[in-house]
């Protein structure tokens, strides 16, 4: 593994994945990987379709056990923990294509990412003036269907919903796929000011330049392993990262 720029940048470790090796049955998915994001940190995963992204953030909520390593929420081990205590442990996760409900409406979809906070409800209030800041257009479309909204308008409701459980650390789990350039811009501008109100972000892409160029840090995972890891800024200027991932 080559690397570039300071691993550990001060601040607390929210996450820390160590040599965290998994399977899929008898196939070996994940060669010791390891990850640390700072709290107020965005850090990005990139890599190609069949790295181990996506597996990866499978590990961080206990849908993937690991074989061998460790992986740490604010220094406590998740080995073992069910996908529901992690979330109680601070953690929320937007997937791939949004897999938001449909025939529901915007603000019953944002209901349900609140629903481990529904007891309290100036928590929930909170939550909810946070996501219409961020995201004005799910106000204004609050009781519409959420399968009527656009790509770009279903993605920014996937992440406001996974902002309802006022995560400490959002993982966001290809954002960009299936909207425009366009509003993939806007989409990563808004995931850095959420990290802005001291959350903490881990994205996993394959649009390197534009998850790269919010971050603060980043990993390039081939074939289950980090292959390179380095400040966002290096790493967009590093030969093979160009050439493999941004096209030059």
């Amino acid at each position: 593994m080559r690397e570039r720029g300071d691993a550990c940048a001060a601040g607390r470790v929210v996450l820390d994945v160590r040599g965290a090796d998994a399977y899929y049955g008898k196939a070996q998915v994940l060669f010791g990987v390891g990850i640390r994001v700072v709290q107020g940190q965005v850090v990005s995963l990139i890599g190609a379709n069949g790295a181990g992204k996506s597996t990866t953030l499978n590990l961080i909520m206990g849908r993937l056990q690991a074989a061998a390593g460790t992986v740490e929420l604010n220094g406590v081990s998740i080995a073992g923990k069910s996908t529901e205590a992690i979330i109680g442990m601070g953690v929320a996760c937007v997937p791939q294509r949004r897999r938001i409900f449909a025939t529901m409406s915007v603000r019953e979809n944002l209901e349900v990412g609140g629903y481990v906070r529904r007891k309290d409800r100036a928590g929930l209030a909170r939550a909810f003036d946070e996501v219409y800041a961020l995201f004005p257009v799910l106000e204004a479309k609050s009781g519409m269907m959420g399968g009527v909204l656009s790509g770009g308008e279903q993605q920014m409701l996937a992440i406001g919903r996974g902002l309802m459980s006022d995560p400490s650390l959002l993982l966001l789990d290809e954002p960009s796929m299936g909207i425009s350039p366009k509003l993939t811009t806007e989409m990563f501008a808004d995931i850095r000011r959420i990290a802005g109100t001291g959350r903490t972000v881990l994205i996993v892409e394959q649009n390197a330049y534009a998850a790269l160029g919010i971050s603060d840090y980043g990993y390039v995972l081939e074939n289950g392993a980090v292959a390179l890891e380095g400040r966002a800024a290096d790493l967009i200027e590093d030969d093979y990262v160009r050439r493999t991932y941004l096209g030059a």
